[in-house]
């Protein structure tokens, strides 16, 4: 009996795929498939209207070489420590300026932020006040003397480049 009713839903399984297959195909065809269809012809006649010039080789070039620059930080700034360079330049810039991918904030601007302020942001990223899964990860192992340590630095950054500036 068992073998009664499992050839009876393998002929059903089979007829019913043979029913779809004939009507088109449950996603590949019928109505659904004329509609996406349509969808994609659409865009592909307005993506011709709107495309942009083909970039040169060398203006391709010159963008690989500009984004180079900004993600390893103009040579001639201040010095900053080690740890800095580890933790927290490849997102907020060498000199801690901020860093964006196209339209994407990697890292905003520390420049300018006075130590304090950046202790208590450095604290409450570490303590989970405030969500940030890379910025707790980096600052999870650091003390609170270490967290102390960092913002001073960043809190000189101004200084520094004041200085940097007439030493020229």
């Amino acid at each position: 009996m068992r073998n009664i009713i499992a050839g009876f839903f393998i002929l059903l399984t089979i007829g019913l795929m043979a029913w779809v297959a004939s009507n088109g195909g449950a996603y590949n065809g019928g109505e659904a498939g004329r509609i996406t269809e349509d969808i994609g012809n659409r865009v592909a006649t307005t993506k011709i209207d709107s495309e942009p010039k083909a970039k040169s080789d060398r203006e391709k070039e010159n963008e690989a070489l500009t984004a180079l620059r900004d993600k390893a930080g103009n040579i001639g700034s201040f010095k900053v420590s080690d740890e800095y360079k580890s933790k927290c330049s490849s997102c907020h810039g060498v000199d801690g300026s901020g860093m964006q991918y196209g339209k994407k904030l990697m890292g905003p601007k520390l420049f300018g932020q006075s130590a304090d302020e950046l202790y208590k942001k450095l604290d409450d990223f570490k303590s989970g006040r405030k969500e940030n899964m890379i910025m707790r990860g980096l600052l999870l192992h650091l003390s609170q003397d270490d967290l102390k340590r960092l913002a001073k630095e960043i809190g000189e950054f101004p200084a520094r480049a004041e200085a940097l500036k007439n030493s020229k």
